[in-house]
């Protein structure tokens, strides 16, 4: 039984809070959209926006001796990742899997601020064939399944040509309505365009060791939008989100300043 990524991705697209309105006769679209979600352990993105790091990789979990939901993902080269699990899978774990073998897991990739290394989330784990426990969710995909690849989605702040580095922000919208949105960074190794710089990218991206390397991507734009300008002032023409109107010249003459007279 896979797990469904689709339920614990990091980030979503940006909603107004409320659940979409149900619908009698739903359209073909959106049926096979959840079918394509069902059957593939990263589903296609659900808004041209969306924020995201989600990833694959085959590997053995070996668990620390001090607690189950934390250890290393090792892989048959012998690299060896951080990791911990989270939700679901921790039950998959103890009642489910064989951990003295390799299996495919679901993972949120992380940039560790002390030294720049990955550390990973699992979230998930795609083993239909031999998962299939009964739930609705255990459908057997045709589509091939790579493992060490990662769909990286959001904006570029930090790039470096000659070290073939750069950094990617991606928003983690609020699971509680009024919570303000966080934002986490993911040190990737590779080379965009010219002027990659505050711009939104969609990125394939491929595990090799311990490293994230970029193979294409697809930029969609700068992150956010620009604010016009006044061209005469030179100054942005927007304040809280309402326009400023021009000064108007003051009519008249001006009042001569009151002069007082020293007293004899």
């Amino acid at each position: 039984m896979p797990m469904n990524p689709a339920k614990n991705q990091t980030s979503k697209p940006k909603t107004d809070g409320k659940s979409p309105k149900s619908s009698s006769s739903p359209s073909k679209t959106t049926e096979a959209t959840k079918a394509q979600e069902r059957t593939q352990p990263i589903p296609p993105p659900s808004h041209p926006r969306q924020y995201r790091a989600i990833g694959l990789i085959q590997a053995r979990y070996e668990r620390s001796e001090e607690q189950l939901t934390q250890g290393y993902l090792i892989t048959a080269k012998g690299d060896k990742i951080e990791a911990v699990v989270l939700g679901r899978v921790i039950s998959l774990i103890k009642n489910h899997l064989d951990m003295d073998k390799e299996h495919l897991w679901v993972v949120y990739p992380r940039t560790k601020a002390e030294n720049d290394g990955l550390h990973v989330q699992i979230v998930g784990v795609w083993e239909p064939e031999t998962l299939n426990l009964g739930d609705e969710s255990a459908i057997t995909s045709d589509e091939a399944i790579e493992p060490g690849y990662f769909s990286i989605r959001g904006e570029v702040i930090f790039f470096n040509t000659e070290e073939e580095s750069l950094v990617v922000k991606i928003k983690q919208f609020p699971r509680k309505e009024g919570d303000k949105p966080k934002f986490f960074k993911l040190k990737l190794k590779g080379v965009l365009g010219e002027r990659p710089l505050k711009r939104f990218y969609d990125l394939n991206v491929h595990l090799e060791g311990e490293t994230l390397f970029v193979k294409d991507g697809t930029d969609l734009g700068f992150a956010q939008k620009k604010p016009r300008f006044n061209k005469k002032s030179k100054r942005p023409n927007l304040k809280g989100g309402k326009r400023i109107p021009p000064r108007k010249p003051t009519s008249g003459p001006r009042s001569k300043p009151s002069i007082k007279k020293p007293s004899k």
